[in-house]
């Protein structure tokens, strides 16, 4: 799609802070983060929103999740557990939806959230 700003990125026409990046996917950093760990993980494949994702998308979309546990290691925001066996850390994932659903970029996104607590408009 020739004006989407994700797709742009994803050909690299657009510089953006790239973190990961194989034939399919590619994660960077949100360029106004909510969050101190704020990453964006894309299909390099344009759909435009999740409602558009079908059976045909189900491996796509299991391995933009299957990246997030890799992701929030490096960043250090992975689940991890102290002596007594109390979960430490941890990351939240979103993903938006339509215009009610909050998304303003329409090529199907994630974002991950993780780092020290509150986060800007996040609950």
């Amino acid at each position: 799609m020739t004006n989407c700003i994700f797709c742009k990125i994803a050909a690299k026409q657009i510089p953006s802070s790239i973190v990961y990046e194989d034939d399919e996917l590619m994660a960077f950093k949100d360029i106004n983060p909510a969050a101190p760990v704020h990453l964006l993980v894309i299909p390099k494949l344009h759909v435009a929103t999740l409602s558009e994702c079908t059976e045909s998308h189900a491996a796509l979309l299991g391995r933009m999740l299957a990246l997030v546990p890799k992701l929030a290691d490096e960043y250090g925001c992975a689940v991890s557990y102290d002596a007594e066996g109390t979960p430490q850390g941890g990351y939240k994932i979103l993903i938006n939806s339509g215009p009610d659903g909050g998304q303003e970029v329409y090529h199907l996104h994630l974002h991950l959230y993780g780092g020290p607590r509150p986060w800007r408009g996040l609950r």
